[in-house]
């Protein structure tokens, strides 16, 4: 069983998130805040394995929310996906650098929220490629710092960096190069360590920054 905290202000949006979500007997909403603070103390009490997180909201705002779920290591566990409507690329922008899973638009089929859900409590990126790549636009843009230098990585991990940027779990990376699923799953590890990522999101950021996804 997968369970989800919705976290928006508006009563209708919850609802029918809720009534998406609970189509599926094995996801579970456990909770509902309506604003940041509400947000951030439900989870620390109900430990959810996904957060849905709307950024304009009372109180701290959901990537502020957002930056003191995924910083704390006792919620290390707990993984946030942005509901959006996608009007502000620099709000994107800063909850993916601030440590959420991906973002969902309000605007997704409930088969595709559903799906987000799934893949986001599995530990994989939810990036929508047409919306990330206006989300790496901005962060080429940004005073960032220096690039990732990819020479790090082998050809193979090279590979794999690419398949997680266009959003594959380790079994769907096995079988896209024909590998056990565990090998896939020790090549993501090396990666997020020699480029010091904190998840796989900020792998499929570097992936699409570096060009390894058009």
């Amino acid at each position: 069983m997968i369970t989800v905290l919705l976290a928006d202000d508006q009563p209708l949006v919850r609802s029918g998130l809720r009534a998406v979500i609970e189509h599926d007997p094995q996801l579970v909403v456990i909770g509902e805040a309506d604003d940041g603070r509400s947000a951030l103390q439900m989870t620390n009490d109900l430990r959810p394995a996904v957060v849905l997180m709307d950024i304009r909201m009372p109180g701290p705002n959901g990537i502020e929310v957002c930056a003191a779920i995924t910083g704390n290591p006792e919620l290390a566990s707990v993984r946030v996906l942005i509901v959006t409507t996608f009007d502000v690329d620099d709000y994107l922008f800063d909850a993916l650098m601030n440590g959420a899973a991906g973002f969902l638009l309000k605007t997704a089929e409930p088969e595709q929220i559903r799906g987000a859900v799934r893949a986001a409590a599995r530990g994989n990126a939810v990036l929508d490629p047409t919306v990330t790549r206006r989300v790496i636009a901005r962060a080429n843009r940004a005073d960032t710092g220096p690039g990732v230098d990819l020479a790090v990585l082998t050809d193979r991990e090279r590979d794999v960096l690419a398949l997680i940027g266009e959003g594959l779990s380790n079994d769907e990376i096995a079988e896209r190069l024909y590998i056990s699923p565990l090998t896939a799953k020790t090549h993501v590890s090396r990666i997020l360590g020699k480029l010091a990522a904190r998840d796989r999101t900020q792998l499929a950021i570097t992936a699409y920054r570096a060009g390894l996804v058009r």
